[in-house]
C-alpha cells in the first residue's frame, strides 16, 4: 500500500536566480514535485530521499512529497516513474537496485539505461554485518568459526530480493564460500526487528539502518564492508571485513536521482543544479554522515557520469547474481 508524506507544506523562497529558473523551466511552478521511493517508509532509502527532498526544496523553491511504492525488489515503483509524464514532477530515488534489476528479473517493463534520464548520484552507503544480540560469537573470527561449524543452522536475513541486504549477503557468502539459509522480509525494518528479537541470526545492511542499533548495543556488529574504517563515532572502532581476512571485500550501496525519459533538457538542468546545491548543503551532509553515509563529491553528480557508472555497475553485479543463480520470476 503506498503512502504519501509531505516533506513540507509550504515552499520556502530561494534565491532570485533559482526561483526564476524554476518558474521558467517548469510549466506549473506551484505544483508539488513527487519523489517516488520504491521501498517501504522508514527504510534506509526512504531516509535518504527525505533528507534529499528537504535539501532540494530550497533551490527549487518547491514542495517535494515522498511517495513510497515498494515491492518486487523496487521494480514496481521504478516502473511507475518510467511510465510517468516526463515533465519533471515525478522523480525516482533508488539505490543500487537500478544496476541489479536487469539481471535479477527475467522480465521488466522498462530498460534502466533507455527509459530514464540520469540526474546524478547522491551518496555512497557502507554496509555492516550484524548479528542477533545472543549470537554466541563476539567478534568476526568467532563468527567465521561458528558459520563454518554450524552452517546448516545459520540463517541470513535480508529485506527482499534485490535489496541492498540481499546483495551484500550474496557477496558475504561468496567471500566465505559458505552458503547460508536466506530469510527474506518485506523491508529492512521488520528484518532488523526480528534480528534484535533473536528470530534470525545475521544480516548485512546499510549503515543508515544499522548505526543506531549498533550504538544502542541492540545487535552485535562484526565488521564494515569498506576498505577503510568509518569515521562515524558509533562505528569508528568497528574493523573492516577486509582487515579481518575477507580480502578486498568492498560493498557500498549508492543512491541516485532519475526522471522519466523525455523530460525536457531545461527541466533536467534545473533539477541537476538543485541536486548539486543539495549535496553541498552542510545540514544534508551532517545528516548523512551521522548515518554513516558519504555524500557524493565527485563527477558522478553529473548526469553523463551517473549513467556511465550505472552501466558499469550493471555488468559487475550481473556477474555476482549469475554466479549465485538467484533470479526472480
Amino acid at each position: 500500500m503506498k503512502k504519501t508524506f509531505a516533506i513540507t507544506a509550504i515552499a520556502l523562497a530561494a534565491s532570485a536566480t533559482a526561483t526564476g529558473s524554476f518558474a521558467q523551466n517548469y510549466p506549473a511552478p506551484n505544483k508539488n514535485i513527487t519523489f517516488v521511493v520504491p521501498f517501504a517508509a522508514g527504510g534506509p532509502t526512504d531516509r535518504v530521499a527525505r533528507d534529499l527532498a528537504e535539501a532540494m526544496r530550497k533551490p527549487l523553491n518547491a514542495t517535494i512529497v515522498i511517495e513510497n511504492l515498494g515491492g518486487a525488489g523496487s521494480s514496481i515503483g521504478t516502473a511507475k516513474v518510467a511510465n510517468a509524464n516526463p515533465d519533471g514532477y515525478t522523480l525516482l530515488v533508488n539505490h543500487i537496485g537500478m544496476s541489479t534489476m536487469p539481471t535479477l528479473y527475467r522480465k521488466l517493463s522498462f530498460d534502466v539505461l533507455k527509459d530514464f534520464e540520469f540526474l546524478g548520484i547522491v551518496n555512497d552507503v557502507p554496509m555492516t554485518v550484524i548479528g542477533r544480540p545472543n549470537l554466541p560469537a563476539n567478534n568476526f573470527a568467532e563468527l567465521r568459526e561458528l558459520i563454518n561449524k554450524d552452517k546448516e543452522n545459520i540463517n541470513l536475513g535480508h529485506s527482499g530480493l534485490g535489496s541492498a541486504g540481499h546483495l551484500c549477503g550474496l557477496m558475504f557468502q561468496s567471500a566465505l564460500n559458505v552458503p547460508m539459509t536466506p530469510v527474506p522480509y518485506k523491508g529492512a525494518a521488520p528484518a532488523i526487528t526480528d534480528l534484535m528479537g533473536g528470530t534470525i541470526d545475521l544480516m548485512c545492511d546499510q549503515t543508515t539502518n544499522t548505526t543506531s542499533q549498533i550504538e544502542a548495543k541492540k545487535v552485535k556488529a562484526y565488521g564494515v564492508t569498506t576498505l577503510e574504517p568509518l569515521k562515524v563515532p558509533a562505528l569508528k572502532d568497528l574493523p573492516t571485513l577486509d582487515s579481518q581476512g575477507l580480502k578486498n571485500f568492498n560493498v557500498t550501496i549508492w543512491h541516485g536521482l532519475y526522471a522519466p525519459k523525455g523530460t525536457p533538457p531545461e527541466v533536467l538542468k534545473t533539477i541537476n543544479e538543485a541536486l548539486k546545491v543539495a549535496v553541498k548543503d552542510p545540514d544534508f551532509i551532517k545528516k548523512q554522515e551521522g548515518l554513516g553515509a558519504i555524500v557524493v563529491n565527485d563527477q558522478r553528480v553529473e548526469p553523463e557520469e551517473h549513467k556511465k557508472f550505472v552501466a558499469k555497475e550493471i555488468a559487475t553485479w550481473g556477474e555476482v547474481i549469475k554466479a549465485n543463480g538467484q533470479f526472480a520470476d
